[in-house]
């Protein structure tokens, strides 16, 4: 390669580091945001489930449509990813979850929420209910509320058997893992599995204090029927919630890294190049010096 093939290449790739290290930094912000929302977000889903599993195992056998079971219908799975990439596996783990449900199940549709979920559905040959592009950072409860009432209305209509989603669950800055939950029917042992999936390592939370197995007798007013036809909705509203906050605290820690891991690996290539450079420099000089030695030789 030519000296002037190699400073080119060296400009360019401190260029790119450069981007990567701003993008890193953007996404540093965002991420302690995000982490931040997800965090204070766990104590109220934590409450929620926690009356939710206390209530479904009232000695009075509550019973309501969002807890029955259907043996009729499809499935429908809510595939949350991001509207960008640049964020390593992230996404990409997150449709394979979602590819083996699709195998799984027979007449499957779909909900998307991010631009990576949408164009893999798409390629899939998937029916798309509904798509939800460029969702905000700073996702709040109403966000959400339209998601949630096409998944409880479609189910209430029997339309579906199963609904289920799918995203990115918020362990550490660095460790994401992809997981599916199933939102309808609502079930105990899937309520189980939800507390521990949203537990922190440490604080206050961290710690499983709940008695899944105690059996609690509650004398609810006015009615059961009435408080269960607004607790379960808001449920199922929370639980979707949850999913995109710790999807979005997952999207920016894994962008965050990925930028971190380019810029680090750019200056190992400039490095590397220069280091190429100088040895073909100083190959180039040396050749000079011996072409004019030998030309003073001749002359003598």
């Amino acid at each position: 390669m030519a000296l002037k093939q190699i400073k080119n290449k060296i400009i360019a790739t401190k260029k790119t580091g450069q981007v990567t290290k701003a993008m890193e930094s953007v996404s540093a912000v965002k991420m302690r945001k995000s982490q931040e929302r997800a965090f204070l977000g766990r104590p109220y889903v934590h409450s929620a489930l926690r009356i939710l599993s206390k209530i479904t195992k009232s000695t009075r056998g509550l019973k309501h449509p969002l807890l029955a079971t259907h043996e009729e219908g499809g499935v429908l799975v809510v595939v949350v990813t991001s509207d960008k990439g640049l964020a390593g596996s992230l996404n990409s783990a997150v449709l394979k979850r979602a590819e083996k449900i699709f195998k799984e199940y027979e007449n499957v549709s779909v909900i998307v929420i991010g631009k990576k979920a949408l164009e893999f559905s798409l390629r899939e040959k998937k029916s798309i209910i509904a798509s939800y592009t460029n969702v905000k950072d700073d996702v709040t409860l109403s966000d959400v509320y339209d998601i949630s009432e096409k998944v409880i209305t479609s189910y209430l209509n029997k339309e579906f058997k199963l609904v289920k989603i799918v995203y990115q669950n918020f362990i550490s800055t660095f460790e994401q893992e992809p997981v599916s939950r199933t939102v309808l029917p609502l079930d105990n042992e899937e309520v189980k599995q939800i507390m521990f999936g949203i537990r922190p390592r440490i604080g206050k939370f961290s710690q499983d204090d709940i008695k899944f197995d105690t059996t609690i007798s509650y004398n609810i007013e006015p009615e059961p029927e009435e408080v269960l036809e607004i607790l379960l909705p808001q449920l199922v509203q929370i639980l979707i919630y949850h999913s995109l906050l710790e999807n979005k605290a997952s999207e920016h820690s894994a962008r965050m890294v990925a930028m971190k891991n380019a810029t680090d690996k750019s200056k190992e290539l400039v490095r590397s190049l220069t280091t190429k450079f100088n040895k073909a420099r100083q190959a180039a000089i040396t050749s000079e010096v011996s072409e004019i030695t030998a030309g003073v030789e001749a002359m003598k």
